[in-house]
């Protein structure tokens, strides 16, 4: 009798007979708080993840920041911290070019089997929400923008937090807004950013500096497929930082590294189309098109319950200044930069929402999910979010956003909104995780109370 033959997934078979010389293959969780867990498989385990998903204990979906398990949440001790499955995500097997002989997938908690952390998982909160819009025959269309600093490397490594040198050994010290030179002054970063997205099939597209010494942004194709846009915009944000390594720097998403540079946000640009693939959006013009304006009502109407999603850490809130194009109020306006909610200015059939709350730091799984929740939620219940605001928004404080992070933790713990489209159980474990943090943090003595109450007080 013959021996049977191993069982094989195409898919991988094709994977690794084009890249042979593979030795390693990270397979890749984002947690809560947007980190990448996860392993370092061996190439010939990839079959098994295929066709058969792999073991993750569920106490990895109950990490802080600092990867230690927040046992509040009920994904630890409670649960014995079960094995609970994790299944590959579509198309996200690829080569991690900027590691030698390395590939890549993305994984997520199977809906069933990957109870009880499935419950915790980003990306299957917001492909739930997904679904809801589209069983109301809306389909989102999407782009993230993320905005990062490029740090130096070798000054981190000394406790120093400086912009990085250029490729021609000068310093960025100037804020140049749009800077062709600056862009150029990082051209072999760029070229490799470039380079290693074109091997992912990613689409990176405009390259901009932004407005402090070393802060950039590029951009991502819109995309029809919101799940997908977001599934990209994981895997650039961990490629940006793979190259920034290779050349020496650090690559920084937080959202407010500089007390008097700019902050860095993650804006996510939204429109829903109908099954044959209409931009409901651009019918009639913009201030009477009963989608967009609805959508713009309902954000408006739940960003104080998804807050702590969209600034989930303590720096998170420095971003939020006035006239720092940070939102510090829930207002909207049309072709203006200084509203929350934004609609650029363009053809019709382009109209779509910029939503600019949304800190760098962010999960962008859950960014997203808060975003098109709150989208879903205004076209429910028909929100109108009055007259878009002329000229400066900053003065504006209507619906003022709670921004500090105890009163964000505060309503997300009590949102019935939260409740309905996270679940319960997410709610109650973002909730722990992240109070568990708030109160660390500020129980922390730091040096600035040195430096204002050691002698003073």
């Amino acid at each position: 009798m013959q021996p049977t033959a191993p069982v094989r997934s195409p898919e991988v078979t094709s994977f690794l007979s084009a890249h042979p010389h593979l030795s390693q293959i990270a397979l890749i969780l984002t947690d809560i708080n947007g980190i990448a867990r996860g392993k370092f498989l061996r190439p010939h385990e990839l079959h098994a993840l295929f066709l058969q998903g792999r073991p993750l204990p569920s106490s990895i979906l109950s990490l802080n920041v600092l990867g230690e398990d927040v046992d509040t949440t009920g994904l630890v001790w409670e649960v014995a911290d079960q094995d609970c499955l994790a299944k590959p995500i579509v198309n996200s097997l690829k080569l991690c070019p900027w590691l030698p002989n390395t590939g890549q997938v993305l994984v997520s908690m199977d809906k069933l089997a990957g109870l009880p952390a499935a419950v915790a998982d980003p990306r299957l909160r917001l492909a739930a929400i997904i679904a809801g819009l589209k069983a109301d025959n809306l389909q989102p269309a999407l782009a993230c923008e993320l905005e990062f600093y490029l740090l130096d490397a070798q000054a981190w490594k000394q406790g120093k937090v400086m912009p990085a040198t250029a490729s021609n050994q000068l310093p960025l010290t100037q804020t140049q807004v749009y800077s062709v030179d600056d862009l150029e002054a990082m051209r072999p970063f760029f070229a490799d950013v470039y380079k290693y997205a074109a091997l992912q099939g990613l689409p990176a597209e405009t390259a901009i500096s932004e407005y402090a010494p070393g802060q950039f942004e590029i951009t991502l194709v819109y995309r029809k497929d919101a799940l997908q846009a977001v599934d990209e915009a994981i895997q650039f944000k961990r490629l940006i930082k793979g190259v920034a390594e290779q050349h020496g720097m650090l690559a920084c998403f937080m959202a407010k590294p500089f007390t008097e540079q700019a902050g860095s946000g993650m804006h996510i640009h939204v429109s829903l189309q109908d099954n044959d693939g209409l931009n409901l959006m651009s019918t009639d013009e913009t201030e009477t098109n009963a989608y967009l304006l609805h959508s713009i009502g309902g954000m408006a109407a739940t960003i104080q319950d998804s807050m702590a999603i969209f600034a989930p850490h303590a720096n998170s809130y420095r971003r939020f200044k006035a006239n720092s194009y940070a939102p510090t109020a829930a207002t909207w306006g049309i072709n203006n930069r200084s509203v929350t909610f934004r609609v650029p200015t363009g053809a019709a059939a382009s109209r779509h929402i910029e939503h600019r709350a949304s800190g760098a730091d962010a999960n962008p799984y859950l960014a997203v999910a808060a975003v098109l929740a709150g989208l879903h939620h205004g076209i429910k219940h028909q929100i109108h979010p009055g007259k878009p605001i002329e000229g400066n928004a900053y003065g504006e404080q209507n619906n003022t956003l709670p921004l500090n992070w105890y009163d964000s933790l505060a309503v997300f713990a009590n949102s019935d909104f939260i409740a309905d489209y996270f679940g319960e159980d997410f709610q109650r474990i973002y909730s722990a995780l992240k109070r568990e943090e708030c109160e660390r943090f500020n129980a922390e003595v730091s040096e600035l109370d040195h430096r204002w109450h050691l002698r003073l007080a």
